[in-house]
């Protein structure tokens, strides 16, 4: 599991995009808990979506779960929550 915590910006985006290459290279199923991610801009979003193919094309599976407020909204307003299949930490659709 990758958590993610704070402000995801450009300031960050190398650091998270290393994070998540490593993470998909484990092959294992990649789980990005975003509890306490309190924002995230289009640099993260970025990051997130190149990770997903990054995964797809390794044959690892990705997904969110606990995305909360802003990041939430910012998910699914980018379509990027359907793509990660993001979830609360019960399954359900965040």
């Amino acid at each position: 599991m990758v958590s993610l915590a704070g402000e995801c910006d450009l300031t960050v985006h190398e650091e998270l995009t290393k994070v998540l290459t490593a993470a998909v290279a484990t092959s294992h199923p990649v789980v990005l808990d975003l509890d306490q991610l309190t924002f995230l801009d289009s640099s993260g979003v970025h990051a997130l979506v190149m990770a997903n193919r990054a995964a797809r094309r390794a044959g690892v599976p990705m997904r969110a779960v606990n995305a909360r407020g802003v990041v939430a909204e910012l998910l699914d307003l980018t379509g990027v929550a359907e793509l990660l299949h993001a979830c609360d930490g019960d399954g359900e659709v965040s």
